[in-house]
């Protein structure tokens, strides 16, 4: 193993390789959300609100084991990206109502309902499984899900957050931060990862009014949920399939796009499709806040 390794935005070296290998041996009997769990108490691995970031532990976890650095015991269940796969039996009678079309104001006013519950959760993993193109993988640490209802209650769609991409050359151009910068700041940007309008729904200008009404609201959910701000909204557009049209009609800014490549794949052909990089500031000094953060927030 090299002296140090970055993992989920965290230094990992030799002595906290030790530290889960011995975690692991002491107590062969748990399973691994309770190894995740004790991990973060002992390194103090935290958000702002005090609540352990246990799912970003489990990744790092996952992540050492497949390298071959350490021995995790088999997952009781299989991860969340297994969701892609994992057919949902999804009654979508009640969903699939005839065409909803007209004037954007014959729907007003809009609901935004977070995801909280069970029954929720599982109505927002299956809408995207079944209708929006990329499916469900189920998010990695922070984000917020929302369901969207018209004035009559009529299901329009949903929308995901989840956590900033690790590194885009021409986002961080923009936000002008080094490297330091960049790892501690980056719990304050959020991704659009998923927007989808039901395809029954066909309304002119909803896509752009409905990147409005919940980015205006994303930055107090956040808040309250995670105990930090978010002062930078990104989101990835394939080319190829779309123009972005709502982004740009929504104020958001096109700073350039991606080369194709992941984080384990960083040289040779394009092993993802190019996408277009769309930000929008929540805050006027953005900048300066992002690249001032001074806490590792790890």
């Amino acid at each position: 193993m090299e002296s140090t390794l970055t993992l989920q935005g965290r230094q990992v070296d030799a002595a906290d390789l030790a530290t889960i290998r011995d975690l692991i041996a002491t107590h062969p009997d748990w399973h691994r959300t309770r190894l995740s769990q004790e991990l973060c108490r002992l390194w103090d691995w935290a958000n702002e609100k005090g609540r352990l970031k246990d799912m970003a532990a489990r990744a790092l976890l996952r992540k050492l084991d497949s390298a071959g650095l350490i021995e995790l015991p088999a997952p009781i269940r299989s991860a969340n990206n297994g969701y892609r796969n994992r057919p949902v039996v999804l009654d979508t009678h009640d969903l699939e109502t005839p065409l909803i079309e007209g004037r954007l104001s014959g729907l007003q006013p809009i609901r935004i309902q977070r995801v909280e519950s069970p029954e929720d959760t599982r109505l927002f993993r299956g809408l995207l499984q079944q209708h929006h193109y990329l499916g469900y993988t189920g998010p990695v640490g922070e984000n917020l899900q929302y369901l969207i209802h018209d004035r009559q209650g009529r299901l329009l769609g949903c929308m995901l957050y989840g956590a900033a991409a690790w590194r885009v050359a021409d986002r961080d151009q923009f936000i002008g931060w080094g490297e330091a910068a960049r790892k501690r700041g980056l719990s304050c940007i959020a991704n659009n990862m998923r927007f989808l309008i039901l395809p029954w729904v066909r309304v002119p200008h909803l896509a752009s009014h409905l990147l409005a009404v919940t980015r205006r609201r994303l930055a107090a959910d956040w808040q309250e949920k995670y105990g930090h701000p978010i002062l930078l909204l990104e989101t990835f557009v394939e080319q190829g399939r779309f123009a972005g049209t709502c982004y740009k009609a929504d104020n958001w800014i096109h700073v350039g796009q991606t080369t194709g490549r992941t984080r384990n794949h960083n040289s040779g052909d394009p092993a993802v499709p190019v996408k277009s990089v769309w930000l929008y500031p929540l805050h006027r000094g953005f900048r300066g806040a992002l690249v001032a953060r001074t806490r590792d927030r790890g």
